[in-house]
């Protein structure tokens, strides 16, 4: 995995499965990631969410990195990413992370 990225720490397993031949292959696979509680971000900012707000935008202004979005996703306890901006969460405050925390 790319050093810093959502997966990086994640340990990467395998299993033997039936190939359809009679035979066998392993395949490898990562483990769950488990998402960081919350409440343990440390804050560097609070964005108001506009309604024409897009998550990578937000990310690249702040963290520097568009592909970054997970990291504002877990300080919000977001399962959705794209629930956090739009119309829908317009007057919202997004929690952004201190990148690496």
């Amino acid at each position: 995995m790319a050093a810093g990225s959502r997966y990086d720490s994640v340990e990467i397993a395998s299993a033997t499965v039936p190939d359809g031949a009679g035979g066998s292959r392993e395949v490898r696979y990562l483990r769950r990631r488990a998402v960081p509680d919350p409440a343990a971000a440390v804050p560097m900012a609070l964005h108001a969410v506009a309604a024409d707000d897009r998550l990578d935008l937000v990310t690249a202004r702040y963290l520097g990195d568009p592909t970054a979005f997970w990291r504002i996703a877990d300080a919000n306890a977001a399962l959705d990413p794209d629930a956090l901006v739009g119309p829908d969460a317009e007057g919202a405050l997004l929690v952004i992370p201190v990148p690496g925390m």
